[in-house]
């Protein structure tokens, strides 16, 4: 399983990802879901999958094939082009592969997030659906996830405002909310990637791995955890009433 966020807010784009693909009682694998894609001063994409890791890695083989002859993302001339031209891999990935999968029962099974930002337009963020079609991030809706979003949603929901939110605390928001669905579902996991991109940068400058150990993510899940008991034990005591009869 796989969990994956992008926020915007009005100051940039933050993305984060978890990087297990499979967890049994024998058996962890791990791989990257994170992936950009940057012509520095020019535009800077960064994609985040989820789904097949089959599936994932042929998209993203093709993407980078044209973007390293300067077609595809390279060549997009705004942020909807490209997630475009992401769809449009989604969807020969598609023609190459659905039927053998569904003939074996396997669904297919692939979501990108994508966020960033081209010269001359603002940044942006979107969501690429299996079928090639995408969703864009709004101002009211200034979050997406894809995978396995319920456990970290409520904070998401609670916290980030896109007029609001800097992006030093769009990050600490997705860091709490990849660590509240890695504490209730084994299937992810560490290392995390954390991505914080500054609008107008056209560039990575803020890129961040924790591995499982690291000392900072064990700092934050501990004081999460302190801050989260003591605001519930400040709550008021609920008053109860007998029942009626």
């Amino acid at each position: 399983m796989t969990y994956c966020v992008g926020i915007m807010s009005r100051h940039g784009i933050v993305m984060a990802s978890d990087s297990r693909t499979n967890a049994g009682y024998d058996q962890v694998n791990v791989s990257r879901k994170m992936h950009t894609f940057v012509q520095p001063g020019e535009r800077a994409l960064f994609l985040l999958t989820s789904g097949s890791l089959s599936l994932s890695q042929s998209v993203i083989t093709l993407l980078r094939e044209d973007f390293d002859r300067g077609a595809g993302l390279a060549a997009a001339g705004t942020m909807y082009e490209a997630v475009r031209v992401v769809g449009d891999k989604v969807r020969a990935v598609a023609e190459l592969d659905r039927e053998a999968l569904e003939r074996d029962e396997f669904r297919f099974n692939l979501h990108v997030l994508v966020g960033g930002q081209i010269r001359g337009e603002p940044p942006d963020l979107y969501i690429v659906y299996p079928q090639g079609n995408p969703l864009r991030a709004t101002e009211d809706s200034p979050y997406l996830q894809i995978g396995e979003c319920k456990y970290g949603r409520p904070i998401l929901d609670r916290g980030v405002r896109f007029h609001q939110t800097t992006l030093e605390e769009a990050a600490k928001y997705a860091v709490l909310s990849l660590d509240s669905t890695m504490r209730s579902n084994l299937t992810v996991g560490p290392p995390i990637d954390l991505l914080v991109y500054p609008s107008d940068t056209l560039d990575v400058t803020r890129y961040r791995r924790f591995l499982p150990s690291d000392p900072d993510l064990q700092d934050i899940r501990g004081r999460w955890e302190r801050t989260l008991q003591k605001g519930v034990s400040e709550l008021p005591e609920i008053q109860f009433t007998p029942p009626d009869g």
